[in-house]
């Protein structure tokens, strides 16, 4: 007895564990694991759910986007479509009274030229309601290239060269872009 007694005791001073503290710490482990599988778990739930979250927020994002498209391209569509149809409404007076002037049988000269010219003041009008601009510059302006085209260049000592001797045609623009540009004689350099 006293051997095995000395055994238990160098088996003690050698550090090998009985088989008691073996199942102990097997027992630790499994708990160990467990718990930490239970933690895994419960971070994949954790991010599965905010995955899902994450899933209907970028659905949800894409579909509004796509609305907003459609949206905006339907008003566009209408843009265009009463952009047209308001040009056309402020033109009709003008189409009005062309037809009023043709319909007198026996108007003098004097009338003629009252109603062209109430005319035309309509048809100005409705232009500028529309953004329509002349470009009609001044004797002795500079020449603008972006707005004016040269039709020819001509002695004129009396203005700098380069600028505007006389208007041929009027030009126009629309919402500040030119629609034609208007047609001049430039002073030429002496």
């Amino acid at each position: 007895m006293s051997e095995n007694k000395q055994t238990e005791q160098n088996d003690g001073l050698t550090g090998a564990p009985s088989a008691e503290e073996l199942e102990a710490a097997q027992a630790a482990n499994e708990f160990e694991a467990m718990n930490a599988l239970t933690d895994v778990q419960a971070q994949l739930a954790v991010f599965q759910a905010k995955n899902t979250d994450l899933s209907d927020n970028y659905l949800r994002a894409k579909a509004e986007s796509e609305n907003a498209r459609r949206r905006a391209d339907d008003e566009i569509s209408k843009a265009r479509k009463f952009a047209l149809e308001s040009f056309s409404e402020s033109l009709l007076p003008v189409l009005d009274s062309f037809e009023a002037a043709l319909a007198l049988k026996e108007a003098t000269l004097e009338q003629l030229r009252e109603g062209s010219e109430a005319t035309l003041k309509q048809l100005k009008s409705a232009l500028e309601r529309n953004k329509v601009l002349e470009i009609n510059p001044a004797a002795g302006a500079r020449f603008d290239p972006h707005q004016h085209q040269a039709i020819s260049m001509v002695p004129a000592p009396q203005q700098e060269a380069n600028t505007v001797v006389t208007v041929l045609q009027k030009g126009y623009l629309i919402a500040e872009r030119v629609l034609r540009p208007a047609l001049v004689t430039v002073a030429a350099p002496q």
